[in-house]
């Protein structure tokens, strides 16, 4: 579902991340249109303020019943936050989709630049 590589030599970002669509449809859904819409499809690791980061984003938005609130730029990015395109989808999708990331990147130190690819 989740896979990372280096980024060639002389990119503006250090890794790329291809998130399948098929594995995590409503996620990458989300990220490919919020993306379209102006968010940014390279995104800066910044795992220490990552809770600061979700409280900014979901703030006034509801969860609908069955849904989780899913947030683009993610709050472990640097680009996340206030301004983040929120989207209810199902819980399995977001977790498992946050799940892959989070681990696709664990060896990954914070500064790094991230650029996303939805296949």
């Amino acid at each position: 579902g989740v896979t990372v590589t280096r980024a060639p030599k002389g990119s503006a970002f250090d890794y790329i991340l291809k998130l399948d669509s098929s594995v995590y449809p409503e996620t990458a859904g989300h990220i490919k249109d919020a993306i379209a819409g102006g968010k940014p499809s390279v995104v800066t690791i910044d795992r220490l303020n990552a809770s600061k980061q979700r409280r900014d984003a979901l703030k006034g938005t509801k969860c609908t019943k069955g849904t989780d609130r899913d947030e683009w730029p993610m709050s472990m990015f640097k680009e996340g936050g206030t301004g983040a395109s929120i989207r209810n989808i199902s819980p399995s999708d977001n977790r498992g989709a946050g799940s892959s990331i989070g681990h696709a990147l664990s060896d990954i130190r914070n500064g790094k630049k991230i650029k996303f690819e939805i296949i």
